[in-house]
């Protein structure tokens, strides 16, 4: 049965601009990065994907190593753009990166001119695409000049297989000189996407967003909910099936006495607003005008419902602020 998506899709999506630039992003957006390879049929990932675009979810975040194993995230969100979005390419954003270990040699990672955009050509051709809207440099490379990662990226954009150029995990002070020497060369940073959550300030601590005001690029977070902590999985426990158990991105060592204690203290607000604590920690995240969106995962429709359900209350009071920082000030 052929797809169409539903019609009132934009009526309860928010978007907000990406910085000083034309293009706006839904405040929630979806990430590819753990729940789209080998690990979950190709159906449950067709679903979770049309779910999203049902609900105004427009921007889907890749990178070529997503999957696992690499690479299968692209080839299966390929599949789904053939088999259900390619008549609304349009309406979507699609980004991918490149910058962490992909292929073996000394040209499968970093942020060198041929790895970025040898990684570029081959996510095209497994997303069956001739452009992603954003192409980001996955992470700053030492031993690169920043010149030269940041030309590839110009290079990107000029040639036409990406509209916009983007930087991950960069710190505030590589950020500003990764946006200078973009704008020298006619392709300005669009956007940012570094980690943050309740739990994980470290964008605070160093100015980030007030620097990508300044060069006038958006910001979008991964991991606002640090990893599925802060969520109800772990309010009793760890769960023998849970990523703390079975992931090499979270740790048993993360979820110590205190952390728990944090997190159902964290919880007793968010019920005090009506909200999961994935909801709350959401809400929470987008509290800044400056945060244009934020990459969340999604193992089923159920969840994903669930964290869209974030958008029915987005205001977050100074009072709850003040509390959920108190809840946390030791970490």
């Amino acid at each position: 049965m052929t797809y169409a998506p539903a019609n009132n899709r934009y009526d309860t999506m928010t978007y907000r601009r990406s910085g000083r630039s034309g293009l706006k992003l839904p405040v929630i957006s979806l990430g590819l990065w753990q729940n789209f390879g080998t690990t979950r049929p190709l159906e449950t990932q067709r679903a979770i994907v049309r779910r999203a675009f049902d609900l105004g979810v427009t921007h889907f975040d890749l990178a070529n190593n997503y999957g696992p194993p690499y690479g299968t995230a692209e080839s299966n969100f390929g599949l789904i753009m053939e088999k259900d979005l390619r008549p609304y390419r349009d309406e979507l954003v699609i980004s991918s990166k490149a910058g962490y270990d992909m292929w073996p040699g000394p040209y499968g990672e970093w942020g060198s001119r041929k790895n970025l955009l040898a990684s570029l050509d081959q996510s095209l051709k497994r997303l069956g695409l001739d452009y992603v809207d954003i192409f980001y440099s996955h992470r700053y490379d030492p031993d690169t000049p920043l010149e030269e990662t940041m030309g590839a990226l110009d290079t990107a954009v000029r040639s036409g297989r990406a509209l916009y150029a983007g930087v991950s995990n960069y710190n505030a002070e590589q950020t500003a000189r990764a946006a200078a020497i973009l704008r020298d060369l006619g392709t300005p940073l669009l956007i940012h996407q570094p980690s943050y959550s309740i739990l994980n300030r470290w964008t605070e601590h160093d100015n980030l967003l007030d620097t990508l005001e300044e060069v006038g690029a958006g910001c979008i977070s991964f991991s606002p909910l640090s990893q599925g902590l802060l969520t109800d999985r772990y309010l009793g426990g760890i769960p023998a099936d849970s990523r703390a158990r079975t992931s090499i991105t979270l740790s048993e060592n993360d979820l110590d006495a205190r952390t728990l204690q944090r997190l159902n203290a964290l919880n007793d607000i968010a019920k005090r607003r009506g909200q999961s604590l994935a909801q709350m920690a959401l809400a929470w995240a987008l509290r800044d005008p400056r945060m244009t969106s934020l990459v969340i995962g999604a193992s089923s429709v159920t969840q994903l419902e669930n964290n869209l359900g974030t958008l029915g209350n987005l205001t977050i009071s100074t009072e709850e602020a003040d509390e959920i920082d108190a809840t946390v000030l030791d970490l």
